[in-house]
């Protein structure tokens, strides 16, 4: 997760920030299915420098679930089909230690709340999660990690963020096993593969899991409407099953014509962020209404859960960003996950609590010890 670094301890005098950072930057490293990264050159938040991208250059993304967008330009990029790169062993923290933001109790509290602001026409639906949090001190080796998750639990979206912190900048440590797209961009159009429903088994999706699907995708056109030119946006795949390791979804896919195409505008990632920043499927329909009730349900900020990780291309003007679930980020000596369930009219708050063991489980496995 990015986080801001510690102060220099007083009498210290530290190196100037240019030549600190990069010693500790050409040590970052970014790893995506079929493209790899070495080497910062560059941060930006383009929350605040949203023309940051206009020099092009390929850059590494995290977007935080609550704003802020943060984005590092890396020197080397290789295209490569590997996952990832061989890596050491990987501890993780004891199994035992891992505590929840939200216990059962409280969660399924949660939910029934979301059930009555939905009864009260707040919201048609919203996203509940919960994080996990487990100390880990010293700053560990994210390789081991990805490695483990790419042979354990291999998804679509895998990543890896590694990025040193330095004085004033903030760093990055974030490895994700994402199953869903968040948007592709390519050749002047515009992606989305928004998952909802979920179920140990096919035959154990519930009809609520396909009403809920449909509603979020309506939300992810309308998203994708904003950026697109009028009658380009279209659903290509609805409700398909899509089986994943201890799981199967329920995954639907959007596709549009981008107004301007990025690899001759390279302004135009401003308002793709904007459009689809946080993900629908991650918080809900109306997504203002139903991000004003997960800031009052929810007890911990999300940070890179169920923001976008990824990358941009600025020169060729490509994209892909992750929705950022099945995704472990370290901070100050903790190694976080988070995990939720979207709440609707139709759901059981058990069922919802289950879910979202069901989700952690084999992620909390292969990161624990």
């Amino acid at each position: 997760m990015p986080h801001e670094p510690p102060a220099a301890a007083p009498g210290h005098r530290a190196p100037s920030t240019r030549a600190l950072s990069d010693e500790a930057w050409s040590r970052s490293r970014a790893w995506f299915r079929g493209v790899h990264a070495e080497g910062v050159t560059e941060y930006a938040n383009l929350s605040r420098q949203p023309d940051a991208l206009a020099q092009g250059g390929w850059w590494a993304v995290v977007a935080e679930f609550e704003g802020d967008v943060h984005a590092w330009r890396f020197a080397d990029v290789e295209r490569s089909a590997r996952v990832v790169r061989d890596a050491g062993p990987w501890h993780g923290p004891v199994a035992q230690e891992w505590t929840s933001s939200m216990d059962r109790t409280a969660y399924t509290a949660a939910v029934a709340a979301v059930r009555a602001a939905i009864r009260d026409g707040e919201v048609y639906q919203a996203n509940i999660c919960r994080i996990l949090t487990a100390r880990l001190p010293g700053r560990p080796d994210p390789a081991p990690l990805a490695v483990r998750l790419a042979r354990g639990n291999p998804a679509p979206y895998a990543a890896l963020i590694d990025v040193p912190e330095v004085p004033g900048t903030p760093g990055c440590w974030v490895v994700s096993a994402s199953p869903e797209l968040s948007i592709e961009v390519a050749d002047g159009t515009i992606a989305s593969g928004p998952i909802k429903g979920t179920a140990a088994r096919e035959s154990e999706l519930l009809e609520k899991d396909r009403t809920e699907n449909v509603m979020i995708t309506d939300l992810v056109r309308n998203d994708l409407q904003r950026v697109c030119r009028p009658g380009t946006v279209t659903v290509t795949d609805l409700l398909r099953a899509e089986h994943h390791p201890g799981l199967v979804h329920l995954v639907s896919r959007v596709r549009g014509n981008l107004h301007i195409d990025p690899a001759r505008d390279r302004t135009q990632w401003q308002a793709i962020l904007a459009a689809t920043h946080p993900p629908g499927s991650v918080s809900g329909a109306p997504k203002s209404s139903a991000l004003r009730l997960i800031d009052q349900l929810e007890s911990a900020p999300r940070g890179p859960y169920c923001g976008q990780i990824g990358w941009i291309d600025a020169d060729r003007g490509t994209a892909r960003l992750a929705v950022g679930i099945r995704t472990f980020w370290w901070s100050d000596g903790t190694l976080a996950f988070g995990t939720g369930a979207g709440i609707t009219w139709g759901s059981d708050p058990a069922g919802e609590w289950s879910e979202t063991e069901l989700k952690a489980a084999r992620l909390l496995g292969l990161a624990s010890r």
